[in-house]
């Protein structure tokens, strides 16, 4: 009973074959920071899959491809693993981590900027972006707000994992 209750405060180790992490132990990580970490586990709110719903369907009336994803959950958890496949080295990872954290920034500072320009929060500062990007005035301030919403939502359960990737990886935290 001890012994659950260890494991379950810190994340499951990675398992490495080969110098290359085991896809089921990436899955693994994952799972535990969706279950255990409150910023990452914010992909599985019904507010997120509002937003990739959103997203999802926004990109397809523009012509973009999209990946027929379930849920927001599963297009984070399958993007970090991608991440991590793809990003086999490590200065290919720390750069890949770099890129998702600046932006990150972006479109927080972009998100930040619309919500005071169009006053968002005024009202109900507790409501969805949905709701809140009816204030906007043009397609073009909607779509933006709404992807850097989902954006911010994204990026910062994929720096969560990726950065804690990084260290069981390399033996040392993750630094730009």
């Amino acid at each position: 009973m001890v012994e659950a209750k260890q494991t379950a405060a810190e994340p499951p180790k990675l398992k490495i074959v080969g110098g290359v992490p085991e896809v089921a132990s990436l899955a693994d990580l994952v799972e535990w920071f969706l279950a255990n970490d409150e910023r990452t586990a914010r992909i599985r709110h019904s507010y997120a899959n509002e937003l990739f719903e959103w997203k999802q369907r926004d990109d397809e009336e523009r012509g973009a491809a999209t990946y027929p994803f379930e849920n927001a959950e599963a297009r984070f958890a399958i993007g970090t693993i991608q991440a991590v496949n793809e990003n086999s080295s490590e200065p290919l990872l720390k750069l890949w981590i770099t890129d998702v954290l600046e932006a990150l920034g972006a479109a927080r500072e972009m998100k930040t900027e619309l919500t005071n320009a169009y006053r968002l929060d005024d009202g109900d500062p507790e409501a969805v972006a949905l709701t809140k990007s009816e204030k906007l005035t043009t397609a073009a301030e909607k779509r933006l707000y709404l992807t850097n919403c989902w954006f911010e939502i994204l990026y910062t359960a994929e720096a969560r994992v990726l950065g804690y990737i990084y260290q069981e990886l390399y033996g040392r935290p993750f630094a730009a």
